[in-house]
């Protein structure tokens, strides 16, 4: 049973001594003139040492030797409570509480602990938070990234003041004014503190940096909008350090590299123009139409297929957004699809037939993914299925059952009889639905190596098609670079909520413009029976609905192009005789005056100016419709679907 002890030390050198060179934390404490033979000190007991009430230790002991201790150092502060052992050298016996009580009053039992959540051992700082110890958090926190050899990550924002003494963190998001005090030699506590002797910065040098000592600000408030505010500073975490988090536990706090399934980050509406920016920052070419329809599309429908031109971006777009919006990769999964695919256990596994209680899990974490979105805590947040060269093979043979309770609302039976666990002991349910805050993105590339995909699948989703223009590429080549998703991870995870409840909406409000024009749309696509139902008109207008909240200023027709593009051009193909007629029926509907389309639109060598000519209406639908006529003349036949 672990025993608690408090002893006051005359002096660190005296008393202690390092027994490892570059071990830090391990100390060795002598142990001759002390009380001990009255109680035997065990690994694991914990001492709290104290220099004339100005300093204080806290200990754990690691191995007891004759005549010593070897000890580890779980904090060290200078700060008076006025309390300390009436001998030096004398051990004193403490009770867990007072103990406890103790070490709140000195720092909010503020130490690196090892936790175990969820069966994971991590390594975490713990603090009680507060205005009183927000400053001491922020310097464990800092020393801890330093002693990990992680600083570099912020050290470049690191920005000199005016007046040379005094440092800034500055970053695009950030300002953390004054932070620290740097001097190449030591300081003296007068120079460290205001007039009245308050402590300004921590005595205590925080790290060395190009031979300069740096002292950290004691100035700090709980997230209050200082110039030096917790807030700030957990955001300055949270874009340099993803790898870690700041949650809480029974009214405990933690800075650590586990991921608490309660999110405590402050939520605030969704913008996608936030993920555009950061996507921009992060050397990622994608333009604000494509964003735009990338997102609205996974708010109306939970399962898009982004087609076109392989090393478009097309599984770019889908990490890019997972990870800059959700808070854990436990959130999203990217699976590449093999060509030998013939059936659902890639996906869910499948019963094991020879142990009557065990279940197989694939090693695509897809099923993972499911049980984990469907836990107490998680409803509230994303989750991502990226299906990466979706079309390797069949989707009809191994993604029927997904096809089938998207829409019926239903689950997937999984197996019968006695309960089933996997190898690892998760608990496997007998059948499995498609929750509401799940995400499948598909992407698609066109070759002789793939399968085409069926009415009954383009018809369950929105297709975006990817492509590159003249510009684009000489944007690029003028600026080539290589994607650094590091910038944009976990910085739309305040708005992950807001995403949520737009997905979650089905209301559908009633336009009169874009009814008539699917009317006509209907009745062209009826001649080539690729006509569609009422699944599809649902859909378009949920779409349209959708981009209108996301972005308010959109107009009827710019929504009814996009909608024509993704629902309803991607079923059409067929041969020349069969089509050419029917897609310049389409171009005109596209038009404001539709006389002489043939002539000066489909015939022309090369169109130019297509979004801006205000004789289109319907400017992306249009150049994909004259790009398929240009095929079907070409080849003798067409389909939405490109190399």
């Amino acid at each position: 049973m672990t025993k608690y002890y408090i002893i006051s030390i005359d002096s660190l050198i005296t008393t202690f001594s390092r027994v490892e060179s570059g071990k830090e934390f391990d100390f060795s404490i002598k142990t001759e003139n002390t009380n001990l033979e009255d109680e035997a000190i065990a690994v694991g007991d914990k001492i709290l040492a104290t220099i004339d009430d100005k300093v204080y230790y806290n200990f754990v002991v690691n191995e007891v030797s004759i005549g010593s201790l070897n000890l580890k150092k779980t904090f060290e502060i200078e700060k008076g409570i006025g309390l300390t052992s009436d001998k030096i050298g004398n051990f004193e016996i403490i009770s867990q509480e007072n103990y406890n009580s103790i070490c709140t009053k000195l720092f909010s039992d503020f130490s690196i602990i090892n936790s175990d959540n969820n069966n994971k051992k991590t390594d975490a700082i713990k603090i009680i938070l507060n205005d009183k110890y927000t400053g001491r958090f922020v310097y464990k926190v800092l020393d801890f990234l330093y002693k990990a050899d992680k600083l570099d990550k912020i050290s470049k924002y690191f920005i000199k003041n005016a007046d040379p003494l005094y440092t800034s963190i500055k970053t695009d998001e950030v300002s953390l004014t004054s932070i620290f005090k740097t001097s190449k030699d030591l300081l003296k506590k007068e120079d460290l503190t205001f007039n009245d002797g308050k402590p300004r910065f921590f005595e205590d040098i925080i790290f060395n940096k190009e031979d300069e000592n740096y002292y950290l600000s004691t100035e700090w408030t709980s997230g209050k909008g200082s110039r030096l505010d917790l807030d700030s500073f957990k955001l300055l975490l949270r874009n340099y350090y993803p790898e870690y988090s700041i949650y809480e536990d029974k009214g405990e706090y933690y800075f650590s590299d586990y991921f608490s399934t309660t999110s405590n980050i402050p939520q605030i509406i969704f913008e996608y123009k936030n993920f555009e920016i950061k996507a921009k920052e992060s050397r990622l070419n994608f333009s604000s139409e494509l964003v735009l329809r990338f997102i609205a599309s996974l708010t109306s429908k939970p399962f898009v297929i982004l087609s076109g031109l392989s090393g478009s971006g097309k599984t770019k777009i889908a990490q890019s957004f997972v990870q800059w919006i959700c808070e854990s990769n436990e959130q999203y999964k990217i699976v590449p699809v093999g060509a030998d695919w013939t059936n659902r256990e890639p996906l869910v596994g499948y019963p094991n037939g020879l142990v009557a209680e065990e279940y197989i899990m694939p090693d695509s974490g897809v099923i993972h993914l499911l049980i984990e979105a469907v836990k107490n805590g998680n409803e509230n947040k994303p989750f991502f299925l990226i299906l990466d060269e979706m079309n390797l093979s069949h989707v009809e043979r191994y993604f029927a059952d997904f096809l089938s309770i998207m829409e019926s609302n239903d689950s997937i039976k999984l197996y019968t009889g006695k309960e089933r666990s996997s190898l690892d002991k998760i608990q496997i349910p007998r059948e499995i639905g498609w929750p509401k805050n799940v995400f499948i993105i598909g992407t698609v590339n066109i070759d002789e190596t793939t399968y085409m995909f069926s009415p009954k699948v383009l018809d369950r989703a929105n297709v975006i098609e990817f492509r590159i223009t003249e510009k684009e590429i000489e944007s690029f080549l003028a600026n080539p670079g290589i994607p650094d998703l590091t910038k944009l991870t976990k910085q739309g995870v305040s708005m992950s909520e807001s995403f949520l409840s737009i997905a979650s909406q089905n209301s559908i409000v009633k336009n009169e413009v874009i009814a008539d024009e699917l009317v006509s749309f209907f009745s062209q696509l009826q001649q080539v029976s690729a006509e569609f139902g009422y699944r599809s008109a649902r859909e378009i207008m949920q779409l349209a609905a959708n981009l209108k909240i996301l972005e308010p200023t959109i107009s009827d027709n710019a929504c009814l192009d996009i909608a024509i593009m993704q629902k309803l051009l991607p079923k059409i193909h067929g041969s020349r005789s069969k089509l050419v007629n029917v897609l310049i029926a389409l171009g005109e509907i596209c038009l404001v005056d539709a006389q002489d389309c043939k002539t000066i639109y489909f015939d022309a060598v090369k169109i130019d100016d297509l979004m801006t000519n205000p004789n289109i209406k319907y400017p992306i639908s249009f150049e994909k419709l004259i790009r398929m006529y240009k095929n079907v003349l070409a080849n003798g036949f067409t389909s939405y679907a490109e190399a």
